[in-house]
C-alpha cells in the first residue's frame, strides 16, 4: 500500500533493460500460444535511433502478458517496466495503461494475484515524484479497484487517515474528490464495512456545490445514502442527512423519500404507520426492508417518549406498550433493546411495572425541544429562587440570633459591673492611726 517515498534501483542501461524485458514478454506470449509476438525485434531499430517513447509504447502494449508471469517473477518484471517508463518525460502516456493491466486478474496466481498487484501499485505510487499529483491520484484509484476485487479492506484501513491530506496536497477538484470517496465507499460496502461505506458516501455528497445539488448524480447518491441510513441496524441519528443540501433537494424531486426521512428523523410509530397506509407497498417496491424499518421505528419511538418523560423520569409499561403497539409482555424486551442501542439509559422496575429513566436524548432539537428546555429552566430557576430565599431567611435568622446573643452577653456584663460597684461603696475604708505608729 502507499507509504513513504521510495527509490527503485535497477542496474543497466535503458537499451539493455528494454531489450531484456521485450525478450521476456515475447517468451511469455509464445508460452501462451502467441507465436507471432516479436516485440524484441520491433524495438531494435527504435533503440538504435534513441526513440525511447516508441520503445515504451511497444513494451506497455505488450505488458498485459506480464499478468501471466510466474508468481516469483511477477513483481520483478513489472518493476523493470516501471523503471523504464519513469525515464520518459511522458509518464501520463504510459502509467494509466500499466495501472489498468494491474487492475485486471493475475491469471498466473489467482490466490495471491491481488497481493502481487498491490505490491507493484504501491511501488508505482511511492516512486512517483511529488509533482505528478494527478498520476498518484489515478494510481490510488487503481489500488482501490484491486482491493475491491480481492475484498482486502484491511489493507486500505490504515491508509484512510492520509486520504484527506493527499487530496489537499494534490489540489484535486471536487469531482475528483467525489470519485475517490465513492470508490472508498464501494470498497467498504463490498467488504461489509457499512459504517465506513456510509461515512465516505456522505463525504462524496458534501462535494456537490449549490448548482449541483439537484443534479441526477446528486439525487441518486442522496437516495442511496438515505436507504443506507434507514437500513443500517445501528444508525439512529439522521441529522447528518437532513443537513445536506442534496438531500434537502429530494423534497422537490422525490417527496416520498423525503417524507420517510422526516418520519425517521423526528416522528413516531403512528406517523410511520400512516405513511405506510398512504403509500401502500411503496417500501417494498423501492427495495427497503419493511420489517427492519418497523423495528427501528419502534426503538426511535421509545427513545422519544423517554425523552418526553424526562421530568418524571418514569415510563409505565402500559404507556410503552401503547406507543410501540406491542403486547405488554414484550415491553421489557423492547426496553432492553433500546438500552443496548445506546438511545436511553435506565432500569426496569418489575414491581412497579415502570421503566426508570436515567438518561435520554432528543432525536432532534427544534422549537418543541427548546420550549421544553425553557420550561425546565423556569422550573429550575423557580426552585433555585426558593432555595435562595430559604438560605437568605436562614442567614438573616442566624444573624439576628447572633445579634441577640451578643446583646444578652453585653447586658450580663453590664449588670455584673454595676453589682461590683455597689458592693465597693458599702465597705468602710481602713483608717491609719498615725499616732499608733
Amino acid at each position: 500500500m502507499p507509504g513513504p517515498a521510495t527509490t527503485l534501483l535497477i542496474e543497466g542501461t535503458f537499451e539493455e533493460l528494454a531489450d531484456e524485458l521485450a525478450q521476456y514478454i515475447d517468451t511469455l506470449k509464445k508460452s501462451q500460444g502467441d507465436e507471432s509476438s516479436a516485440i524484441q525485434s520491433a524495438i531494435t531499430d527504435m533503440l538504435k535511433e534513441n526513440k525511447k517513447d516508441d520503445v515504451l509504447k511497444q513494451l506497455v502494449m505488450g505488458s498485459q502478458s506480464l499478468n501471466q508471469a510466474p508468481e516469483k517473477e511477477f513483481i520483478a518484471a513489472y518493476n523493470l517496466l516501471i523503471h523504464l517508463v519513469r525515464q520518459s518525460p511522458n509518464l501520463p502516456m504510459f502509467l494509466p495503461k500499466i495501472c489498468a493491466h494491474l487492475s485486471s486478474p493475475i491469471t498466473s496466481s489467482p490466490a495471491n494475484g491481488g497481493g502481487l498487484a498491490l505490491s507493484v501499485l504501491s511501488t508505482v505510487f511511492n516512486t512517483l515524484p511529488s509533482d505528478h499529483a494527478e498520476l498518484r491520484y489515478h494510481v490510488l484509484l487503481a489500488v482501490l479497484r484491486v482491493i475491491r476485487a480481492t475484498s482486502n479492506f484491511e489493507t486500505l484501513r490504515p491508509q484512510l487517515k492520509q486520504l484527506d491530506a493527499w487530496l489537499e496536497e494534490w489540489e484535486t477538484e471536487e469531482a475528483e474528490d467525489r470519485k475517490l470517496y465513492l470508490a472508498v465507499s464501494e470498497v467498504a460496502a463490498d467488504a461489509g464495512e457499512d459504517e465506513q461505506a456510509y461515512t465516505y458516501l456522505l463525504r462524496a455528497l458534501r462535494t456537490f456545490n449549490s448548482d449541483q445539488v439537484s443534479s441526477q448524480e446528486a439525487r441518486d447518491l442522496s437516495i442511496r445514502a438515505l436507504k443506507s441510513a434507514l437500513t443500517h441496524p445501528s444508525h439512529y441519528d439522521f441529522q447528518d442527512l437532513t443537513d445536506l443540501d442534496s438531500v434537502q433537494a429530494l423534497r422537490n424531486s422525490d417527496p416520498i423519500y423525503f417524507q420517510l426521512l422526516e418520519i425517521f428523523n423526528s416522528e413516531l410509530l403512528d406517523d410511520f404507520n400512516d405513511f405506510k397506509d398512504e403509500h401502500d407497498g411503496w417500501i417494498e417496491e423501492v427495495g427497503l426492508d419493511g420489517q427492519a424499518l418497523n423495528r427501528k421505528m419502534r426503538l426511535l419511538t421509545l427513545a422519544s417518549i423517554a425523552a418526553s418523560a424526562a421530568q418524571t423520569r418514569e415510563l409505565p409499561y402500559a404507556q410503552i406498550a401503547k406507543s410501540l403497539q406491542v403486547p405488554s409482555e414484550d415491553v421489557e424486551m423492547w426496553v432492553i433493546d433500546v438500552i443496548r442501542a445506546g438511545l436511553v439509559e435506565g432500569k426496569l422496575s418489575q414491581l412497579k411495572q415502570t421503566f426508570l429513566i436515567h438518561r435520554s436524548t432528543y432525536r432532534v432539537f427544534g422549537e418543541k425541544q427548546w420550549r421544553e428546555v425553557s420550561s425546565r429552566l423556569d422550573m429550575w430557576r423557580s426552585g433555585l429562587e426558593s432555595v435562595l430565599q430559604v438560605v437568605q431567611q436562614e442567614k438573616a435568622r442566624f444573624a439576628q440570633e447572633k445579634g441577640d446573643e451578643q446583646m444578652r452577653v453585653e447586658q450580663k456584663l453590664e449588670q455584673a459591673n454595676r453589682g461590683g460597684n455597689r458592693g465597693g461603696k458599702g465597705k468602710p475604708r481602713a483608717m491609719i492611726d498615725d499616732e499608733m505608729d
